[in-house]
């Protein structure tokens, strides 16, 4: 903010001037001014003490006094409350700030070059034995935003994926296609292909439970039943048969799960994210398993008797970590490992982050100190974007027993929420097509689901109520977008009467408090988005623009903007608001959420 860039140069000119002595910038703390005190930013005095060797009062007033002296287009008063010194900004750096704000198309943006640091983000991580869900939804979500914001603080941006298309779970899904499928697909079925390899994974659950029953039934344990049921039996065979190639075995596989990956695909579409790169755990376990080996040879693992390869990390304060089992077959870790080796031959990467859920803790810290051995430079430093989990009023959910809140049904429900609860004012609307009004339904229902979603702080557990998020008034998207609506309504009403904002603003004009408190958070903008990178946490960026909309609407219902009789005035609030839309856009683009020009 460039007042606050001037107010420090002062102050360093000052603390020279009156005590002798050189200080840093970042000595210079500066706070917006709390509300019940009068003024608009606040410098905190006490670092200054030892300096002037006088008590905080006394250091204040010298320091105020100075400023105004020095600094009169900038600081019109002041008042001393202790050691603190509340400064009162001069109207016109105000609207000189506004007039800032407006001309610039990417206010509080910092666009990335071809030198920045180069920042992969890996989210969504899905199996290719089910749809995704609700957990999947906050997943994606947050990978989308983390992104967008670590792109918005001037970051070249990979969003990358690695989908896990191999194992177990997988071929209980085959096998069950094949045992109860009678050759369906989607295309004879009518239902998408992510859907369909679901509802075998659930069809394999039941008939699994059915046998390990007759088995304890017959005088089995039910560990015994469990592993001697002929279905798990089945699917353990055919994972050995993929991993040696059988090509009746890696046909099915591949046949299936494309028509996953055509289902997959729908659902990211109707969700608004994407990825630069898909990894497939099928290439890059191999990879790992060598590298794996390659740690080995250089003794940083230890084979056990029984041929298996650990980590030792007790030295690191953890335990020993498995690498490879004792069959050859290899574990998430070393999945992950090979994951990193052909993400860093694609991508020169200065920083990796995982967005991945909280039960992943410990593997990502382990991931780290591996990597950290293996040679990766970005290993040590590497991100684990660890979220809560998202639950529902009635529960936690299951996918093998197919109790999951599927990811497509809740966009569906969302947009035809929408669409009902907004009927009253769209219908206010003249000339809206129904093609239009399904568009701001769906517009509204997804901004509903990510905002909710969103102005969570990632690191909770959170529970998703589908009712609350949609309501149109409170900390909601469709509040925030209704905002936006009204405000280009109003700017479309200007431009139909011939006024237009110019590039340079009157400052010969009184302003309110009001008026100035919304300039000010408008200018908070530009730090939000570096404190949602710094932080990674896009929610800070939700709940400034809650905050934001709430501050506008009572502007707007406090003052006139077309009606205003003084020309100087009515263009001043028309930048006001105008500034305020673009900043709820770019705030709401950042989070991947669209706002509608009319609602």
């Amino acid at each position: 903010m460039e007042i606050e860039s001037k107010i420090r140069a002062a102050v360093i000119d000052c603390i020279k001037a009156l005590y002798g002595q050189e200080v840093e910038a970042d000595t210079i703390q500066l706070q917006k001014t709390k509300k019940e005190f009068e003024g608009h930013l606040t410098l905190v005095v006490f670092p200054f003490l030892k300096i002037s060797r006088k008590k905080p009062e006394d250091t204040a007033q010298e320091i105020g006094t100075f400023l105004k002296e020095n600094l009169p287009s900038v600081i019109a008063g002041y008042n001393v409350i202790k050691g603190f010194l509340n400064l009162t900004v001069a109207p016109a750096c105000w609207v000189e700030l506004l007039t800032a704000i407006h001309r610039d198309e990417h206010y509080g943006i910092t666009l990335p070059t071809e030198q920045s640091p180069l920042v992969m983000i890996e989210y969504s991580s899905p199996n290719t034995n089910k749809p995704l869900h609700l957990g999947h939804v906050r997943n994606n979500l947050l990978g989308w935003a983390l992104a967008n914001v670590m792109e918005a603080n001037g970051n070249r941006v990979v969003k990358t994926n690695i989908v896990n298309d191999r194992g177990i779970h997988i071929c209980k899904s085959m096998l069950a296609w094949l045992k109860y499928g009678n050759g369906e697909t989607p295309e004879s079925t009518g239902i998408k292909g992510d859907h369909l390899i679901g509802n075998y994974y659930v069809a394999f659950d039941k008939h699994y439970k059915e046998q390990i029953k007759e088995l304890m039934a017959g005088g089995m344990s039910e560990e015994e039943a469990k592993n001697e049921a002929p279905l798990i039996k089945e699917a353990r065979e055919m994972l050995v048969k993929w991993e040696q190639n059988d090509p009746e075995v890696r046909a099915l596989w591949q046949r299936m799960n494309e028509w996953v990956y055509a289902g997959f695909d729908v659902t990211y579409k109707a969700l608004g994210v994407g990825f630069d790169k898909i990894y497939y755990e099928s290439d890059t376990y191999l990879e790992g398993k060598e590298k794996v080996m390659e740690g080995l040879s250089k003794g940083f693992f230890f084979r056990k008797e029984d041929g298996s390869v650990w980590a030792d990390l007790t030295r690191e304060g953890l335990d020993e970590k498995l690498l490879l089992r004792s069959d050859g077959t290899s574990v998430y870790m070393t999945q992950d490992i090979g994951t990193a080796k052909l993400r860093f031959q694609d991508f020169p990467i200065d920083k990796m982050i995982y967005v991945v859920g909280n039960e992943q803790n410990y593997h990502f810290q382990v991931l780290s100190i591996l990597l950290d051995k293996l040679g990766f430079e970005w290993g040590k430093d590497l991100v684990h974007f660890s979220y809560g989990m998202v639950e529902l009023p009635n529960g936690k959910m299951k996918s093998r027993e197919g109790t999951v809140v599927d990811a497509d049904d809740l966009v569906a429900e969302m947009i035809e929420t929408a669409g009902k609860m907004s009927e009253d004012k769209i219908n206010k609307l003249t000339d809206v097509s129904p093609e239009e009004a399904r568009e701001i339904a769906r517009i509204v229902g997804l901004g509903a689901l990510k905002y909710f979603i969103l102005k969570v702080d990632a690191r909770k557990n959170m529970l998703f109520n589908p009712e609350e998020s949609i309501d149109f008034n409170g900390n909601t998207g469709p509040f925030i977008q209704y905002t936006y609506a009204r405000i280009r309504s109003i700017l479309r009403k200007a431009s139909e009467a011939g006024l237009t904002v110019p590039d340079t603003l009157p400052t010969d004009i009184s302003l309110s408090e009001k008026e100035i408190g919304l300039i000010q958070m408008l200018s908070d903008f530009a730090l939000t988005v570096k404190q949602a990178g710094s932080d990674y946490n896009p929610s800070c960026i939700a709940n400034y623009c809650y905050d934001l909309v709430k501050e506008y609407n009572q502007f707007y219902h406090d003052f006139s903007i077309l009606r205003e009789e003084d020309p100087h005035k009515k263009l001043f609030r028309l930048a006001l608001s105008a500034c305020t839309g673009k900043i709820i856009r770019l705030g709401m683009g950042l989070l991947g959420i669209e706002v509608p020009e009319r609602m």
